[in-house]
């Protein structure tokens, strides 16, 4: 214990400082669970129906533009098809820790699909070392397969990307990649399934 000025303070006084510390980490706990951006999952939801995607072959073929039925799963069928932690990524726009993902460093020869509808989305070709510790790419496979979804959550204008064919949360697009496009295409390893070439 301390002393202030030569007063003891009440033995009730750690008891009290340690309770209203465990209140606000549980407060605090409880915010961070309640900043997921589910606005972004909201807008890009849309009714069932068809989209346009550009198929590729596993070892990055282009294949066809064909329209096809939108994936549309309730949240319980998600819930039941991926682990806990990618479907708070794809079905809730969560975003993985830095450095924690397993393609982030990854250079093997390849393409990248959703995790959660397989639809084709980048090529290890066009992949490069952003220095954020999440896998970047400056283009997609085919346009056609992501979506641009405007997102303002946690007090920031940015670009949310997701899979045409599912609306996955795949991460956000920056304007600040390598030529020729300039742009960053900064995915969350969960929100991927890595195909490498034959």
């Amino acid at each position: 214990m301390f002393e202030l000025d030569g007063i003891k303070p009440e033995g009730n006084v750690s008891r009290r400082v340690f309770l209203t510390s465990l209140g606000a980490a549980l407060g605090g706990a409880v915010l961070w669970s309640w900043r997921r951006p589910y606005a972004i999952v909201a807008e890009a939801k849309t009714m069932p129906g068809e989209v346009t995607i550009v198929q590729f072959s596993d070892d990055g073929k282009r294949l066809a533009k064909v329209k096809i039925a939108k994936v549309v799963k309730s949240e319980a069928e998600w819930q039941e098809q991926l682990p806990s932690g990618v479907f708070e990524i794809t079905r809730h726009a969560d975003t993985e820790f830095a450095y924690s993902g397993k393609y982030w460093n990854l250079h093997d020869k390849g393409i990248y699909r959703c995790i959660c509808c397989d639809n084709a989305l980048f090529n290890s070709a066009t992949k490069f070392d952003s220095g954020t510790g999440w896998p970047s790419f400056w283009e997609p496979l085919a346009k056609e397969n992501v979506r641009e979804i405007h997102d303002s959550t946690l007090g920031m204008e940015r670009v949310a990307v997701a899979c045409t064919e599912c609306d996955a949360h795949l991460g956000h697009v920056f304007d600040d990649g390598p030529r020729p496009t300039g742009l960053r295409y900064c995915m969350n390893s969960a929100s991927l399934r890595f195909v490498k070439a034959a």
